[in-house]
């Protein structure tokens, strides 16, 4: 199940480059983030890992990885595919850090 809240952020597109930022959609995404009710579903989480931007969007990323983690079934190694972008890379080096190995068969991890 996806939330009306994240199905609306999720539409707006990716966080802005924060050198380059449009006000408006900062807002409008800056109010849907504040808004979100912990914690996300598994599927909330895998579908908000897509519209990390390049960098921390004025603190919004780090309100987004905090709202990921939530997730029941946290980390969920199919979401974390992409290595190219640094924010997945950062939800993947927190896991590991918190001692979850990602590549563990089980079934929180698939």
């Amino acid at each position: 199940m996806i939330r009306r809240d994240v199905t609306d952020l999720v539409a707006l597109g990716p966080l802005q480059p924060s050198k380059n930022i449009d006000m408006q959609l900062l807002e409008k995404q800056e109010g849907l983030i504040t808004a979100l009710k912990k914690p996300a579903t598994d599927v909330e989480a895998c579908v908000l890992v897509q519209i990390f931007g390049p960098d921390e969007c004025y603190g919004l990323a780090w309100a987004l990885v905090h709202f990921i983690e939530s997730a029941p079934n946290w980390p969920i190694e199919r979401c974390l595919q992409n290595e190219e972008n640094e924010w997945v890379k950062t939800l993947r080096q927190r896991a590991l850090n918190a001692g979850i190995s990602l590549d563990d068969p089980s079934p929180t991890t698939q």
